[in-house]
């Protein structure tokens, strides 16, 4: 396996805001002579959660190594949490996904072929590429195009996505001060539009802290610009659950599934890797 952090800031050339953070984890499986040394793989970027005040550790390795074992080479992203403001995280993010696709070579990537999956408050800002990413101040920034910026797909675990009735104020807090008319615009299911990417969106009925409210809304705005989406609002649960397993110890045997019913959504949408040297695509095992 090779292990590498990027700094985000550094290979943008951008100056990096007092505080903040903008590095990408890597995990990339090796090209064994043995058995893979032509094989080029989807990336998964991981954003965990913490109401953008902090990273939760549940959601970062154990989802990363889930997905890099599923086949998949991984970058864990570490956003900038408060007191830095938006648009920090969104620009990061946007980096995240910029610098795989640039890389895809080095990576052994396909570069169509990059998702994102967030927790909560990181399922907020893997929303927020999936629709946002063609904001002037991501072009005037990263002198990229939306399409360079952007996943192809994404995974809203427990996602905070409203900033309405049942909005998780402290995520908006953290994120966007007491400015009202920026908690409006980055509540989500107002910003998808019909160049927003396919999602896999799941909850839990039983979510106190991130209300399933968050996850139907934005099912509700994707089927509404005919949007691909899967939903998948599990009976029991609360917030946080990551693998749902005794890994990271919130074991409940139903939600756990999750991952895989990620996988095969994915392999339906063609997250499959592929041999350089023949035409045939091969799906991952799940």
């Amino acid at each position: 396996m090779f292990i590498e952090r990027i700094d985000l800031y550094k290979y943008f050339g951008i100056k990096r805001p007092l505080t903040a953070q903008g590095f990408l984890n890597v995990y990339i499986r090796d090209q064994s002579k043995e058995y893979c040394p032509n094989r080029l793989r989807p990336a998964m970027i991981v954003i965990p959660g913490g109401g953008y005040t902090w990273r939760s550790d549940r959601e970062n390795e154990p989802i990363s190594l889930t997905y890099l074992n599923a086949g998949y080479n991984v970058f864990s992203l570490e956003y900038s949490i408060s007191p830095v403001k938006h648009p920090s995280q969104l620009l990061e993010g946007a980096m995240a996904v910029a610098y795989i696709k640039e890389n895809a070579k080095k990576y052994n990537v396909l570069k169509d072929k990059v998702c994102a999956v967030g927790f909560s408050a990181g399922g907020h800002l893997a929303g927020m590429l999936a629709t946002i990413t063609d904001e002037k101040i991501v072009k005037e920034t990263l002198k990229r195009t939306p399409s360079q910026v952007k996943p192809n797909a994404v995974i809203l675990s427990y996602p905070v996505i409203s900033s309405g009735v049942n909005a998780h104020q402290g995520s908006f807090n953290a994120l966007c001060g007491e400015d009202l008319s920026l908690k409006e615009k980055l509540s989500l299911e107002k910003r998808v539009n019909k160049k927003t990417v396919p999602a896999f969106i799941w909850s839990t009925f039983e979510d106190s802290t991130v209300s399933c409210e968050n996850s139907l809304l934005m099912a509700k705005a994707y089927k509404e610009n005919g949007i691909p989406f899967e939903l998948h609002i599990f009976a029991n649960g609360q917030h946080g659950l990551s693998l749902a397993n005794e890994e990271v110890n919130t074991v409940n045997v139903p939600v756990s599934e999750w991952i895989k019913l990620s996988l095969a959504w994915l392999n339906g949408r063609g997250f499959v890797f592929k041999d350089k040297n023949k035409k045939t695509d091969k799906k991952f095992l799940i």
